[in-house]
């Protein structure tokens, strides 16, 4: 009874509703399909959140083992930063659940290390240290009460074509190249599954059409990455060095 009232509290009502929990756990209704929907979207949440901690750590390391960010685009990192901090703070200011956006998070502490190991790397620290203040003086203001609600709307709104940019411009730095440098294929697969998952969950926690589409759109562009990736798979090393 006592372990029944513990697993109660923890999940209700961070993971399921009352009502939800009763059917699953209690009455073992498994085919209660709003219930299930819930609890599939709740599990999915977590999990998104839980893998970013580590998606972009495989790029990261990548970058410092060979210490080089070749074939990285900063200007593809600052649009896709830009997009994460949009998802970020439209999600705080509708004060969505944790579970629908936290991986955006975890994603933007990363994407921010990665641009500045770009800079660093390119021989521009001091310019990568710039664009660590400014950046976290810009987000300091976004997520305080001084920001106006429609600047925070127009912020995610400007998700989709800054996600499409920034993919199209990694997409002409890997077509110029003639390869795909260091970019991981683990954080570039992470990514393309994580916002196919993010689809379904922002409809069902949220019923925000705006981020559904976004992360629509942002699936359909992590795809073109992922195909190229498998695409320049086999590409020689020596004509890695000649690109």
């Amino acid at each position: 009874m006592a372990a029944s009232s513990a697993l109660e509290g923890l999940l209700v009502p961070h993971i399921l509703p009352a009502q939800c929990y009763d059917e699953l756990l209690v009455r073992f209704n498994l085919l209660h399909i709003p219930c299930l929907k819930i609890l599939i979207s709740k599990g999915l949440g977590f999990a998104i959140v839980a893998g970013s901690l580590m998606v972009k750590l495989p790029q990261i390391a990548k970058i410092l083992g060979a210490r080089s960010a070749e074939g990285l685009s900063f200007n593809a990192i600052l649009l896709e930063l830009m997009a994460i901090t949009g998802t970020m703070v439209y999600s705080v200011s509708r004060s969505f659940p944790f579970s629908a956006w936290g991986e955006a998070l975890f994603l933007m502490v990363q994407t921010v290390a990665i641009g500045f190991l770009v800079q660093h790397f390119g021989g521009h620290t001091g310019r990568g240290a710039s664009f660590l203040l400014v950046y976290l003086g810009l987000l300091s203001f976004l997520l305080s009460r001084f920001t106006p609600p429609a600047v925070v709307t127009t912020l995610q709104a400007s998700n989709m074509p800054a996600v499409v940019i920034s993919r199209l411009l990694q997409a002409a730095t890997n077509y110029r190249n003639g390869h795909t440098g260091q970019l991981s294929a683990i954080t570039a697969s992470l990514l393309f599954a994580g916002s196919l998952a993010r689809i379904f969950t922002s409809i069902q926690e949220t019923g925000d059409l705006l981020m559904a589409l976004t992360f629509g759109v942002s699936s359909f562009c992590n795809g073109v990455i992922m195909g190229q990736l498998l695409y320049y798979w086999n590409v020689p090393v020596d004509k890695r060095k000649k690109a």
